[in-house]
């Protein structure tokens, strides 16, 4: 066998198969003990799997928590590199916050306008969706982006140097 065979964090002892099928019927009579054993065997299974699937998921969160913390600095130094240009994303990111309250009030204002006719027709639905839809979808895009690039860094947030 291979050496990676031998780790125990092989993709392959991620994933356990238990089989729960009822044993093999003995005719002995310990039947009742027998039984009690394949079910603690079976418990032990159950949690040993658990253990693995706990394993998997906290190295899942320190990755992702790495990633985090990683754009979190980078982010960081960005604004630290480029002040005036995140003030600039700021004022911007308020500025476009105000369109997309303009601009939900017209659509809300037309959604209660024509509600019985998105409800019965496809096609008054799709037209809504197509004149909105993207629209929407790009404004906020942008507004999250101008905004996170404007953000006033937290000071427990940077890295340590």
């Amino acid at each position: 066998m291979s050496q990676d065979s031998q780790d125990p964090r092989t993709p392959a002892t991620l994933y356990t198969q238990v089989d729960i099928s009822a044993a093999a019927q003995s005719t002995a009579p310990n039947q009742p003990q027998n039984f009690q054993r394949e079910h603690l065997e079976l418990l032990r299974e159950i949690l040993n799997a658990q253990d693995r699937t706990n394993e998997v998921l906290e190295e899942l969160v320190n990755a992702t928590a790495a990633q985090q913390k990683q754009r979190a600095a980078e982010l960081n130094q960005w604004k630290q590199a480029n002040p005036e240009l995140a003030r600039c994303c700021r004022a911007a990111a308020e500025g476009l916050s105000q369109v997309q309250i303009r601009f939900l009030d017209r659509m809300t204002e037309e959604i209660n306008d024509t509600v019985e006719d998105l409800m019965e027709g496809d096609f008054m639905l799709t037209e809504f969706v197509d004149r909105f839809g993207p629209r929407l979808a790009h404004l906020n895009g942008v507004i999250q982006v101008l905004a996170q690039l404007s953000s006033i860094p937290n000071p427990t947030d940077s890295p340590q140097q």
